[in-house]
């Protein structure tokens, strides 16, 4: 369990990054949901290449593996247009708070997965301080709008992602099932490709001046490669333990997604910024409280 703890620590650091970058992507010119799409989904396909050196799969199993690989594909996507239409400070949290009750409902109906009372307890703390983390008052919203149910599908279908790909975890060795669970993701990205005006817009992005920090290409790889190591750290996590004590930890990711966002907004106003009230910060500070209680009862 220590060891699950620790991949997954890892892994949500660098989603914290990854997860301000897209954000930073996306509100400069790259405006084409479906072209950041493509970018955060086709990379997925090169897992591929070592299908030779993996087990062989039975076709009843291909499906819950197909399924894990769409439902993380058409998770992103929707997240991206919640991003869009919100701040990732709020919206990303929200997204957790989802997931993580998603995963703790699938996993007790697929898996029969059953949690200590002290694991509950942590569970719920870190789906509060998540749903604290997410409340918005901006310049743009003031409370709940449509980026939240974007965000609502977005986590319903990581969650559906991870306990198919957990179940998978359970039948094969590692790197077979992250393989298929992750290697099926890129068919979104080629499912993006054929949206109307996506491949004119890659061209242009592949094409635009470096010195805008907001729309190079080299930005854009630098997240998706931060993304792809983020995601492999989550995925054995997962492997190794509680698929919803994973998930849960995803609080660590918001919390300093939040001091991330909060210290840029404060120092660096010009590269990246968001709105923050006196009442914001009182509630964030509180939920990230919560979210430290929270952990300790998952260990």
């Amino acid at each position: 369990m220590i060891t699950s703890f620790i991949f997954a620590i890892a892994g949500y650091a660098l989603l914290a990054i990854v997860s301000i970058l897209d954000k930073f992507i996306l509100s400069g010119s790259v405006k084409k949901i479906t072209v950041y799409t493509f970018y955060s989904t086709i990379f997925f396909l090169a897992a591929f290449l070592i299908l030779p050196f993996c087990q062989a799969v039975n076709m009843g199993d291909l499906w819950w593996m197909v399924g894990s690989g769409l439902a993380y594909g058409f998770g992103l996507w929707a997240m991206f247009i919640a991003l869009g239409d919100g701040e990732a400070s709020h919206i990303m949290p929200f997204v957790g708070a989802v997931v993580a009750i998603a995963t703790y409902g699938l996993s007790l109906a697929i898996l029969g997965e059953v949690l200590s009372s002290s694991v509950q307890i942590g569970l719920w703390l870190l789906v509060i301080s998540c749903l604290l983390l997410s409340f918005e008052k901006s310049e743009k919203h003031n409370g709940f709008h449509k980026g939240f149910l974007w965000a609502i599908l977005s986590g319903i279908l990581f969650g559906v992602s991870s306990v198919f790909a957990k179940h998978i975890y359970g039948v094969y060795p590692f790197i077979t099932g992250l393989v298929w669970t992750k290697g099926t993701v890129g068919i979104v990205g080629l499912i993006a490709l054929f949206i109307p005006g996506t491949w004119k817009e890659i061209n242009r992005l592949r094409h635009e001046p470096q010195s805008d920090e907001k729309n190079g290409f080299s930005i854009v790889f630098t997240s998706k490669f931060l993304g792809i190591i983020a995601v492999v750290l989550v995925q054995y996590a997962i492997a190794l333990g509680s698929v919803t004590i994973v998930n849960a930890l995803a609080g660590v990711e918001y919390v300093l997604m939040f001091i991330f966002i909060y210290m840029m907004t404060k120092f660096k106003p010009k590269v990246f910024s968001e709105y923050f009230t006196r009442r914001e910060l009182w509630v964030e500070s509180g939920a990230i409280v919560l979210t430290v209680i929270g952990l300790l009862f998952l260990k």
